[in-house]
């Protein structure tokens, strides 16, 4: 168990420019505190014992802002970067050295039964307030930006950005021209209010057409 503390806290001091030491990373950041109190409801939760297993994982998400349901599966050296408003469901699988930023869901959409939640391959990145929603899986190496809301299987080594979330870039090649990025994604709002525009002015026009 020490051993595994240690690679989480060593794996945050490689990724953050910001840690300074192991003592400070130990107690004071969010996402260490989460995956440390999250494997002790995890072993509870494996044992039937399903109230310590909430007791614990409801205690992580008030103090750190974290949810991470106890029945979740997470690799090692996870680093959970802020992690604010960070929710992770009972039966997503999350590999080694995943990167995840704060807001992001790893989450159902309600219409599975069983497995409900993503599968997350090994060296993943899930940027700032990212959706993940379904049961499949998002493959090795892969990156999802910001805000992106992934609703379908990412191949391994892709890019995925947007609403709902698509491939640009899958093996160091891009798959589009359009050009997005984690910061130039689409807005959906903005995108149903074109789309209205567009339809009030087409019945402006057959109004018109009526009257003539």
């Amino acid at each position: 168990m020490f051993e595994r503390i240690r690679e989480d806290v060593k794996a945050v001091m490689d990724r953050d420019p910001a840690a300074r030491n192991f003592w400070e990373i130990f107690f004071l950041y969010p996402g260490v505190k989460a995956i440390r109190m999250h494997r002790r409801a995890h072993f509870y939760y494996k044992h039937n014992m399903f109230f310590l297993a909430r007791l614990v994982s409801q205690r992580a998400a008030r103090k750190t802002g974290i949810e991470i349901h106890p029945g979740a599966t997470i690799g090692r050296r996870l680093v959970i970067d802020h992690g604010t408003g960070i929710v992770i469901g009972e039966t997503a699988e999350i590999g080694d050295d995943v990167l995840i930023y704060q807001g992001v869901t790893l989450g159902g959409t309600g219409k599975d039964i069983g497995k409900r939640h993503p599968t997350i391959g090994n060296n993943v990145m899930i940027s700032a307030g990212a959706k993940v929603l379904g049961p499949f899986k998002i493959g090795d190496n892969s990156r999802v930006a910001a805000g992106a809301v992934v609703l379908s299987e990412v191949p391994p080594n892709s890019t995925v950005v947007g609403v709902p979330a698509k491939v640009v870039r899958q093996d160091g090649k891009k798959v589009t021209s359009a050009p997005l990025d984690q910061i130039h994604v689409p807005n959906p709002v903005q995108q149903e209010i074109d789309r209205l525009e567009k339809q009030i002015k087409e019945l402006h026009e057959k109004l018109l057409n009526l009257g003539k």
